[in-house]
């Protein structure tokens, strides 16, 4: 048994990297301000605040063999935590993201890749979001300066599952699960990368187990849109569930964002950003990451977002009105000659 401390521990990554370390027989210590939820049965809690001057302070004088830092837009979170525990901890995770890369339409690209510059003043409000990949940069310098030859660093892509607190991949599962007809990016063959958090976390753990180090970017198998868009639908979707394809003009037109947030069709992407859903992940699947089928994702992912409740206000994706109006505007269009054209399809008017 080795002691590891996982800094969070009660949301979404962190505590699914806490439960995997529990799972596995580590002693785990979970820090955190705790207002996310409890932490893992088996681990221990240790309140902590790393807004407040010395937040680490509780901890003091803790040795741990392994340490899990997903601080998400904090260079002086990151700082700090290094400062307390990196000259004695045996080994080091930092999560950091795909967002660090400067030039997000690149698609293949590897660890190697050009980076944004380094960001080492923390967002004052949400507005300043746009420093994420920035901040992120300079936070895994840091870690290389205290840490280097004992650290592991992780670029996730797009995380999904249970827990997830965004709201975008689950947006879809959900929807299916109502049926009728749902409206779709007519974007089939844009690329796609996913990872459950789930197998995310037991890699982390696994990982700093065996000491691996270095940089990977972690996600799942090269797909498309479209093919995991029809096995959620296949997994989860209802008997009368239709799928509508629209195409990304029309989309735009409508004032449809992509990705995320209010008005949006989550995991579609313009080419401005196809290298976040397109990397080599290779290095990592060498290492031993692996991946559960999108099935079994969209099913626990489900299962979350009727534990939340399906009818909730949404962080990302189109409420019932929205869809239903943009439907309503895209049968107009239909009967007026200009039916929206499926990729790499012909229209149904056109095969009968």
């Amino acid at each position: 048994m080795s002691r590891w401390l996982v800094l969070g521990g009660t949301r979404f990554l962190s505590r699914e990297v806490a439960a995997a370390a529990v799972a596995r027989g580590h002693e785990v210590v979970c820090a955190a301000r705790g207002e996310s939820g409890p932490v893992p049965e088996g681990a221990r809690f240790v309140r902590v605040d790393r807004d407040d001057d010395d937040g680490l302070a509780p901890l003091r004088g803790e040795r741990f063999d392994a340490v899990v830092d997903t601080a998400i837009i904090s260079y002086r979170w990151v700082r700090e935590a290094l400062a307390e525990f990196g000259d004695t901890a045996g080994h080091w995770t930092f999560v950091s993201t795909m967002n660090v890369y400067s030039d997000l339409s690149r698609r293949g690209d590897g660890v190697d890749a050009p980076l944004l510059e380094p960001r080492y003043t923390d967002p004052e409000g949400p507005e300043d979001f746009g420093a994420y990949g920035s901040i992120k940069v300079a936070s895994e310098q840091a870690v290389d300066e205290v840490v280097g030859d004992r650290a592991l660093v992780v670029r996730p892509g797009l995380v999904c599952g249970p827990g997830d607190p965004y709201d975008r991949f689950g947006y879809w599962p959900a929807r299916f699960a109502r049926g009728g007809r749902a409206l779709v990016p007519d974007a089939p063959e844009q690329p796609f990368q996913m990872i459950d958090v789930r197998d995310l976390a037991e890699w982390i753990v696994v990982s700093g187990e065996r000491g691996l180090t270095g940089v990977f970017d972690a996600s799942g198998p090269a797909m498309t849109l479209g093919s995991v868009l029809e096995e959620m639908a296949s997994a989860v979707g209802a008997l009368d569930l239709e799928l509508v394809p629209v195409s990304t003009e029309s989309l735009a037109e409508a004032g449809v964002m992509p990705w995320q947030g209010p008005r949006s069709l989550p995991l579609w992407l313009p080419e401005s950003h196809h290298g976040v859903v397109d990397r080599d992940t290779g290095p990592a699947l060498k290492a031993g990451l692996r991946f559960r089928p999108v099935a079994e994702t969209a099913v626990a992912a489900l299962e979350y977002e009727y534990a939340l409740g399906i009818e909730r206000e949404r962080q990302a994706g189109l409420t019932v009105e929205e869809e239903a109006e943009l439907l309503e505007r895209t049968d107009m269009t239909r009967e007026s000659g200009g039916q929206p054209r499926v990729a790499g399809r012909e229209p149904a008017n056109d095969r009968e």
